[in-house]
């Protein structure tokens, strides 16, 4: 596939892969709600088209983002899982999800609010740990 990028710009080259409409919410799915099957990504409340779904994860698995393995007692179900470098963007969603909540609450009100979001407003760093360790010990388990 060959990912094309606009320029040498470092913020520029991330946005030209992380900045489409669904390649962080992949990656939230997967981190924050455990999505790993095409199944999952498909039956979440964000509705991504399947053939959207799937040039999206075959452009995540190419930049080494996620890796894609087959499912032990399934041979036909694929599994999605973080590598490091997807899990290295824990903190960046953390940030967008920080962000969220203090400027667009104002526009949707009903963004959610619970102990995770009240978590994350008092500590970033132990919130994006605790997320990523909780991915770790979700894997490891298996």
């Amino acid at each position: 596939m060959g990912h094309k990028f606009r320029c040498d710009c470092p913020f520029t080259s991330a946005i030209d892969v992380l900045g489409d409409k669904w390649m962080l919410v992949i990656v939230k799915q997967m981190l924050l709600e455990g999505k790993e099957t095409f199944k999952d990504f498909t039956e979440s409340e964000e509705a991504i088209a399947t053939n959207i779904l799937t040039i999206k994860l075959k452009l995540l698995e190419e930049l080494e983002i996620i890796t894609k393995s087959k499912k032990p007692n399934n041979k036909k179900t694929n599994l999605y899982h973080l590598t490091e470098k997807g899990l290295a963007l824990t903190p960046l969603l953390t940030e967008l999800a920080s962000w969220s909540d203090k400027h667009l609450r104002n526009f949707h009100p009903t963004i959610q609010d619970d102990e995770d979001i009240e978590f994350l407003r008092k500590d970033k760093a132990a919130f994006a740990q605790l997320v990523e360790k909780r991915y770790r010990e979700k894997l490891s388990a298996k």
